[in-house]
């Protein structure tokens, strides 16, 4: 009676086609998801890319024959002067809003209520997220009607004797900078308050037995502690930043004479008011370049064991 025996190769074949099966059968149920995925976010995606390397049109030549350009809306951009104005509102508004305004003020007022009775935290809390809460399109009206020149601000100043401000037209810039940190700012709050509240009380009172003072205790002491928290709230805001559209173009519609015209709006007023959609999603696509880009800077201030 001869005895069969089972080919090893033949077993070591058919585990990995049992692992794809397996893995198969239980990915099925994700399948109808990353179908809509697909559809709402790679496909949009890829077609947006497409289009920037060609001269579609809403009217004129790219509209009756939409034609492949390669690199030519990038080299108009780069080669384009009102481009590079924008380029640099673009990081003088995320350096004032987001950098320096929104994470200094989110950082004041979450040290400030950590040291604050419960009831004047909760009351602060509220009043700064109905500020965030807010949509965006709303809040740049209601700054529009502060800042106006007939607003709010001018208003008070007439009643104290001081001269009248218009500071849409002066200063658009620093004025829909101020008004961004107004409305973000609670973000960076919450960010810090959860961080803060892991901060030992114990380290820090053994500081302050040392002698150490506050800032010192602050810098040497806290910010090493909650670093990964800032950088994340640093690149989080600055990303939120870089696409703010309906704030500016509420209170100044990128005027006067661009002097606030941010990529997003410059975007804007290429594919939609020039009806150039192809140079406008170039624009865009640079816009996330320099998101990205932003993003690698603060990945890499993470020290190595923070990058996981």
């Amino acid at each position: 009676m001869s005895l069969l025996k089972a080919d090893p190769a033949s077993n070591q074949e058919r585990q990995p086609s049992k692992a794809v099966s397996k893995w198969l059968l239980r990915s099925l149920p994700l399948l109808p998801a990353l179908v809509l995925l697909f559809i709402f976010l790679v496909g949009p995606i890829l077609y947006s890319v497409s289009l920037a390397f060609t001269n579609r049109a809403l009217r004129g030549e790219g509209a009756a024959s939409t034609e492949f350009v390669g690199w030519d809306n990038f080299a108009k951009a780069f080669g384009s002067a009102q481009f590079w104005d924008s380029v640099l509102l673009t990081l003088i508004f995320t350096l004032l809003s987001a950098v320096i305004g929104q994470n200094l003020l989110g950082m004041l007022l979450a040290l400030l209520m950590r040291s604050s009775s419960k009831i004047v935290s909760a009351l602060t809390s509220a009043i700064i997220i109905a500020a965030w809460i807010l949509p965006e399109v709303v809040a740049g009206y209601l700054w529009y009607t502060f800042l106006a020149e007939k607003g709010t601000l001018n208003s008070l100043l007439a009643f104290f004797g001081l001269p009248a401000q218009d500071l849409l037209i002066n200063l658009p810039i620093i004025a829909v900078a101020f008004a961004n940190i107004w409305r973000g700012a609670a973000f960076s709050m919450l960010v810090y308050r959860a961080a803060l509240a892991q901060v030992s009380q114990d380290i820090d009172e053994a500081a302050q037995l040392d002698g150490a003072g506050g800032w010192r205790r602050f810098f040497l002491i806290t910010l090493p502690i909650i670093r990964r928290s800032v950088l994340t709230n640093l690149m989080l805001t600055t990303l939120q930043t870089l696409s703010v559209f309906g704030l500016i173009y509420v209170m100044t519609a990128g005027g006067p004479s661009g002097a606030s015209q941010t990529l997003p709006l410059f975007m804007y007023e290429q594919a939609f008011s020039f009806g150039q959609l192809g140079y406008g999603t170039a624009v865009a696509l640079i816009l996330l370049v320099i998101g990205g880009a932003a993003s690698l800077v603060y990945m890499r201030l993470l020290p190595k064991e923070d990058r996981a």
